[in-house]
């Protein structure tokens, strides 16, 4: 509901301030603790104006983890001792960013006991402040006048859940006044305990005589076709009303309004939308390819030594796949067969390993030795670093399948194709070929659907074992 994002609105914005108030006292109160220790056994503390430099990357990296981390999304959250974790979690990754700055920019007048000190005052203080804001919000909005009255149009199971959604959000002040049946005899009194106010069409008698702030239409979509009536009456007494558009076709798609023009649009998705999100993964992507890149040169250079001399031919191997949606990119890997090995796929179909459209094989004859070490190491995957900085591909996501893969991909599976793929994914983490193809379908999809920031990083920490392991690899 519209109003349930604005009330959350104010109540992240709130939280945001909260979060940085109590970062930056933490920061002064670990300058404070640090002082406390006696100069004779502990190193020379440092003037503040010193320290106060931090504070400039110290804002816009907690600002960004936090946000990341997914703590200003909900109201209600996912509870006290997980949002406790995930305080958590946010504090110890900003600190050890904080801590990768402060090694790259020298400072070295920093101590260690100051950075702990500072993460455990700031880890304590948002909690409490965090705690502390949530029951005043919920204290205000129980007292004061600001609750909103709800009738919901409807009796069915629709309208009920819909009801309890709204008893969910109590704290933001909403109230469900009543129902009002769409049939005209044979009501009950009351349902679920809510009282049933009357019949759909005398909607316009009781907005005379109770105070409503809101109606919510759960009706069929017959039915709400004879309630233009009711509708305008809602738009004229400048109520505001809403309908419940659940007589569309969609299973697993997440439903939201758009406006393009003036023209009003009803999105159904089942990938990420958040704008903001993407656009950080791009950055990322970007910055963390190109820095790889760099780093690892001499080793690119070392491999492509290698292979030019185990076997006759390029040392970096194309091939068309398929990216987002179906775009159709080159993807670059170091060579790890021997030249014209694709012309010899067909006579060794029969042993392979992997039931679906993907083809693998254990022990495969067309690989050369250099290649073999590269394929145990997942080294031959090392230049698609490059389709990560060229936009085509991500550090994380599904693998990109052949073109001529792609094609067999069933209906359901096609799905994989919504997010851009990536090097590495719950796929390589879990086994690789290990896992058949139909699981391995499955685990991009819960990649899909749970896709976050934090689930790209826990990925990437994983996939350095998973490497170093060789599990699956062929």
């Amino acid at each position: 509901m519209r109003l349930i994002k604005q009330r959350n609105r104010i109540r992240s914005l709130a939280l945001y301030g909260g979060d940085l108030s109590s970062t930056v006292l933490a920061f002064f109160l670990a300058y404070g603790f640090r002082g406390a220790f006696p100069d004779d056994s502990f190193p020379y503390l440092f003037p503040l104006s010193w320290h106060l430099n931090l504070l400039w990357p110290i804002l816009p990296i907690w600002s960004l983890i936090f946000y990341v981390m997914e703590l200003y999304r909900f109201w209600r959250g996912p509870g006290f001792w997980r949002e406790t974790w995930r305080v958590f979690k946010a504090v110890f990754l900003s600190c050890f960013v904080l801590g990768f700055i402060i090694f790259a920019l020298k400072y070295q007048f920093i101590s260690r006991i100051f950075l702990v000190s500072f993460a455990f005052f700031d880890l304590v203080l948002v909690i409490l402040l965090r705690f502390l804001l949530r029951k005043g919000i919920q204290l205000f909005n129980h007292r004061s006048e600001g609750s909103r009255f709800i009738v919901i149009v409807g009796l069915d199971e629709d309208a009920l859940e819909m009801a309890r959604g709204i008893e969910k959000n109590k704290d933001l002040g909403l109230r469900v006044r009543g129902f009002l049946s769409t049939q005209d005899s044979s009501r009950p009194s009351k349902i679920n305990g809510y009282p049933v106010l009357g019949e759909a069409q005398e909607l316009p008698r009781l907005l005379e005589k109770e105070v409503v702030d809101e109606v919510i239409f759960a009706v069929s979509h017959d039915e709400l076709k004879k309630m233009e009536n009711l509708l305008l009456v809602c738009e004229e007494r400048g109520i505001t009303s809403r309908v419940i558009l659940n007589f569309f076709p969609h299973v697993i798609s997440r439903t939201h309004l758009e406006e393009l023009d003036g023209f009003p649009l009803l999105t159904f998705s089942t990938t990420p939308k958040s704008e903001l999100l993407l656009f950080l993964r791009r950055i990322l992507d970007f910055l963390g390819s190109l820095t790889l890149i760099v780093l690892l040169s001499p080793v690119f250079l070392f491999i492509t030594l290698l292979i030019r001399l185990d076997s006759p031919g390029p040392a970096l191997y194309q091939q068309a796949r398929c990216g987002l949606n179906g775009r159709k990119f080159t993807l670059y890997k170091f060579r790890s067969m021997h030249e014209r090995a694709e012309e010899r796929r067909g006579e060794l179909v029969r042993f392979n390993m992997m039931k679906g459209p993907v083809f693998k094989m254990k022990d495969d004859p067309r690989v050369t030795r250099v290649g073999r070490f590269l394929r145990k190491t997942s080294l031959d995957e090392l230049p698609q670093l490059f389709n990560v900085l060229q936009g085509n591909m991500s550090l994380v996501g599904p693998r990109p399948l052949p073109t001529e893969e792609v094609e067999e991909l069933k209906g359901w599976e096609r799905r994989r194709l919504s997010m851009k793929p990536g090097i590495t994914g719950l796929w390589q983490v879990s086994g690789r070929n290990h896992i058949d193809f139909h699981d391995w379908v499955k685990l991009d999809l819960e990649y899909i659907d749970n896709w976050s920031l934090w689930l790209d990083f826990k990925i990437l920490l994983k996939t350095i074992p998973a490497v170093l392991s060789g599990k699956g690899a062929m």
